[in-house]
């Protein structure tokens, strides 16, 4: 037990001079308390007021935004209530309490507020470990030299040397407070009852941990239909990526062959495909593959059920994605080919290879480490392919089996019809947690085995 806390103690150490510096200096100690307080002591007066106004632009947005309630008692006198900072923490921490009258809280924005606050105060601890560091550095600085930085000249290095960051920051604040708190928020959701039985604001939600996770592990209607949907979102992903690159790079051999013709006319004729809104061109095939009034049934004087018998309906999904996907890789096929270096052929020639030879020893390694970026892309965009599946199929043929999911859904489709249909929030979340964490894995394995990446 010693050990373990001897180690401990080791490490929390070790974090501590990585922040602060090896020793405290009186000028860091007096910043740990007031902001800029230590840049004063250092005769920094610029600097100081730059942290001092920080500090005291967040204590009074908590003074303004508290106000005066009375106590529980008769005599009891009147407090300062919960200020922004204090109520937001409350409510994340909580996700609201159950009062009598006509209004009540309502979760959702409790935690949104409190994400908000927590953010903030992400930013707030930032710079006040920036703020203790910066003091305790220069007073260092300070005993060693006998000479120290005026504000003026401090400014001035840190807009030479870090403007990009100096730049950048408005964005990244507005970037942690439009793109980041959502994020987290579906994130957290996944620990609560957030579902059609604790709909707010009529009913609070509460946090219930890693119970929704086990739905998916223990449950068998769950675990079911996540494995099943998962592993036909898995192999649709990749038979559409490699289906539309392998058309797309076969048209563009043919087009860029010297025996065709009017080579502009036959792109102009492959493109349209890509050219037409996909949402259009979907919805036209949903039609043309009516099982009762559909053109195709009626023209082969046949009653197939093109949409509705699941495997016929996963074949078309792929069979219309391939129409609407291979014109890209066509263009960027062609783009790439016409890039080439032509003595790399001569010289493959001249050793005695032939053109099969020349296709699959030269040209196409050449070609796929080019394209492996965004053939990972374009992987990751099939696997959340949400319009190809909705429009198309809307996940149909219905499976008895499956909760919420039919036989064609893919993860980001179930997640929709969780969300919209069945206001299953929390078990929403927990399937975007999970595509987060399987997409992001296999991307990021590939990219990091790709030449692309290496050579980078």
């Amino acid at each position: 037990m010693k050990t373990d806390t001897n180690n401990l103690d080791k490490k929390s150490y070790s974090i501590w001079q990585k922040l602060f510096g090896k020793r405290m200096t009186k000028s860091g100690m007096l910043s740990i308390f007031i902001m800029g307080a230590g840049q004063l002591r250092n005769k920094q007066k610029g600097k100081a007021l730059c942290f001092f106004l920080i500090q005291l632009v967040y204590v009074l947005i908590e003074i303004l935004t508290s106000s005066l309630v009375s106590g529980g008692l008769p005599n009891q006198p009147k407090a300062w209530g919960y200020g922004f900072f204090r109520k937001g923490l409350w409510g994340f921490f909580t996700l609201g309490e159950t009062t009598g009258g006509r209004f009540r809280d309502n979760s959702p924005v409790l935690m949104i507020e409190g994400l908000i606050v927590i953010l903030l105060l992400g930013i707030l601890i930032f710079f006040w470990i920036i703020n203790i560091r910066d003091a305790n550095q220069i007073a260092i600085e300070y005993e060693k030299s006998g000479q120290i930085k005026s504000s003026k000249e401090y400014f001035k290095h840190v807009f030479e040397t870090s403007f990009a960051y100096v730049v950048s920051a408005p964005s990244l604040v507005l970037l942690l407070l439009i793109s980041i708190m959502p994020i987290l928020f579906a994130f957290f959701t996944a620990f609560t009852n957030y579902d059609a039985y604790h709909n707010p604001p009529a009913d609070l939600i509460d946090w219930v941990g890693f119970g929704n996770f086990m739905k998916v592990i223990q449950l068998p209607g769950w675990r079911t239909t996540f494995i099943g949907v998962a592993v036909w979102t898995l192999v649709w992903a990749v038979i559409a990526t490699f289906t539309t690159f392998f058309g797309g790079l076969f048209l563009a051999l043919v087009v860029n062959n010297h025996r065709v013709r009017f080579k502009k006319i036959w792109r102009t004729i492959l493109i349209l495909p890509w050219a037409i809104p996909g949402m259009v061109s979907l919805l036209v095939f949903k039609n043309f593959f009516n099982q009762t009034y559909g053109p195709l049934n009626r023209m082969l004087g046949m009653n197939i059920p093109w949409l509705n018998n699941p495997t016929l309906a996963k074949f078309t999904l792929i069979a219309v994605n391939f129409w609407l996907g291979v014109p890209y890789f066509m263009m960027l096929m062609t783009g790439i080919l016409t890039s080439f270096d032509k003595t790399i052929y001569e010289a493959a020639r001249v050793d005695g290879a032939n053109k099969n030879q020349i296709f699959w020893h030269v040209t196409f390694p050449i070609l796929l480490s080019q394209v492996m970026p965004l053939l990972i892309m374009s992987f990751a965009g099939n696997f959340n392919n949400f319009g190809a599946v909705f429009f198309l199929t809307n996940g149909s043929p219905r499976n008895i089996a499956y909760e919420y999911a039919g036989h064609t859904d893919i993860l980001i489709t179930w997640i929709y019809k969780m969300t919209k249909d069945f206001k299953m929030y929390n078990m929403a979340s927990i399937m975007s947690i999970l595509i987060f964490l399987l997409i992001g894995g296999i991307s990021t394995w590939n990219f990091m085995h790709t030449d692309a990446f290496k050579e980078d």
